[in-house]
């Protein structure tokens, strides 16, 4: 095997660890979207269910979906970055030694696109993982506004029989 046809062998490697790394994106997205809506399933269906003291199924639920949406907000951010930095500059760098170069032009391609300010696919995931954290978060709150309520009143009424 010569030289080029070696070059042209890992570049072809590289260039099919992209395309499973982003498969394995997608599947991970879908992971974390089917989660998100058995939470929301499960705070449908046990609404009236109660655990210790006033906290209810619907207030760890939703501290599950801020949690789960967090993390599904960091994994876009570091698929993005080992996608842009990690696999693109290796094929770029080995396209320099190819007479084409097409993922150095669909990345220059892309970057084009962006200077346009519209939405990539990962902004959109990102917007709906931060949506459903604060949908979460505000359910939780609504949650556990009663709960704390309940502790100052009991700490209202133990003080004023002290006194």
């Amino acid at each position: 095997m010569d030289r080029d046809e070696m070059i042209f062998q890992e570049y072809k490697l590289y260039s099919e660890q992209k395309e499973n790394f982003i498969d394995r994106n997608f599947k991970t997205n879908r992971f974390y979207m089917i989660s998100l809506f058995v939470i929301l399933l499960g705070m449908i269906y046990t609404g009236n269910v109660v655990f210790l003291s006033k906290i209810s199924a619907t207030l760890v639920f939703a501290l599950l979906g801020v949690a789960i949406s967090a993390l599904w907000w960091m994994n876009v951010d570091s698929y993005n970055t080992l996608i842009k930095v990690k696999y693109a500059n290796v094929l770029e760098k080995i396209e320099e030694k190819l007479p084409v170069k097409p993922f150095t032009d669909e990345y220059q391609g892309i970057e084009d696109f962006r200077k346009n300010k519209v939405f990539m696919f990962s902004d959109i995931q990102k917007i709906v993982a931060a949506v459903s954290a604060l949908f979460f978060f505000a359910v939780f709150v609504n949650e556990l506004t009663p709960v704390i309520m309940a502790i100052f009143n009991k700490l209202i009424n133990v003080v004023s029989t002290s006194i």
